[in-house]
């Protein structure tokens, strides 16, 4: 959101952005009143034109559909993603085989199997890795998407190194680290929760995930919203305790305004559940770190997750 807010400020309306910068309601609405266009490819933008590569990630084939058109690129993946996609690069160079755990269609699938699209195959569930054929088994790595629940990561590695015993991890945790902070979050949360709200929107990975886990580990009723007035009455009836999470990129004013919402309604007493510390800070893109005075401009981003 930072990044597309600074290439406002520094380039004027219109900034174009590729697919939604973080899958978010709330930030992409704000972000288009401010003067954002959001496109699903880099043919809708004008030549010349800036554009904002989201924090998903691009694959190079999209890099170089922007350079043919003459884009001014800001790149605004998050460097988690840009992590993965080093990965998968190093492994194909070496001949692996690269399993991506994650979701068909997903907008950082599609740019971490684009830099080696010869060497990926996506494998979208643990049932999956029952039915995936590799060409050998003795090179194969796998990767995933950096917003998945682990726990369902983790049984999809174990069914697939059951198939194939030399299967390699990641030299390092792909899964954000703002994902799993609220995955073991609300674990703590919903074994004594008869509600849990999720505040995420619908193509959040992260936030769907969230209510998947909370029903897993024995909250009584979990649902989704983007906005404190999407909450139902009926949801209440009965409910005496409630936890509250939100998606890694929703706005913390969102989650206010639901705990609002809920003292209204009698739930006034919050006690906050801690389990980490997220003090992990990002610098903007590169192409955004020199003002028009050609002065750097080191401003950092917080660590979030794309959704």
């Amino acid at each position: 959101m930072i990044a597309v807010e600074k290439a406002l400020e520094r380039y004027g309306a219109p900034v174009y952005v590729r697919k939604q910068i973080v899958h978010n309601i709330h930030v992409v609405t704000e972000l288009e009143a401010k003067g954002a266009v959001f496109v699903e490819e880099v043919d809708e933008v004008p030549e010349g034109a800036h554009v904002v590569f989201s924090a998903h990630g691009v694959s190079p084939a999209v890099v170089n559909a922007a350079s043919d058109r003459g884009l001014q690129a800001i790149d605004a993946t998050c460097p988690l993603v840009t992590k993965v996609h080093r990965e998968a690069v190093r492994f194909a160079r070496d001949d692996f085989e690269i399993l991506l755990i994650g979701h068909d269609g997903h907008e950082e699938v599609e740019g971490t199997a684009g830099e080696a699209p010869d060497h990926v195959t996506v494998v979208n569930s643990p049932e999956e890795a029952d039915r995936v054929v590799v060409k050998d088994p003795a090179k194969v790595v796998w990767l995933s998407q950096t917003t998945l629940s682990v726990d369902e990561t983790m049984e999809t590695v174990r069914r697939l190194r059951e198939r194939f015993p030399e299967l390699q991890d990641p030299p390092s945790d792909d899964i954000c680290y703002a994902t799993q902070n609220r995955q073991v979050a609300i674990k703590k949360v919903a074994k004594d929760a008869d509600l849990v709200i999720v505040v995420g929107s619908a193509n959040s990975s992260n936030s769907v995930r969230l209510v998947e886990v909370a029903l897993e580990y024995g909250a009584k009723a979990a649902y989704r919203v983007d906005y404190a007035h999407e909450i139902q009455q009926d949801w209440l009836d009965g409910v005496e305790t409630v936890g509250v999470t939100s998606g890694a990129s929703v706005p913390e004013v969102l989650v206010q305004e639901v705990l609002a919402d809920l003292a209204g309604a009698g739930y006034a007493d919050v006690e906050q559940v801690r389990t980490a510390e997220e003090d992990l800070m990002f610098s903007l893109p590169k192409e955004l770190r020199q003002d028009a005075s050609g002065r750097r401009d080191d401003r950092a981003l917080g660590g979030r997750s794309r959704g």
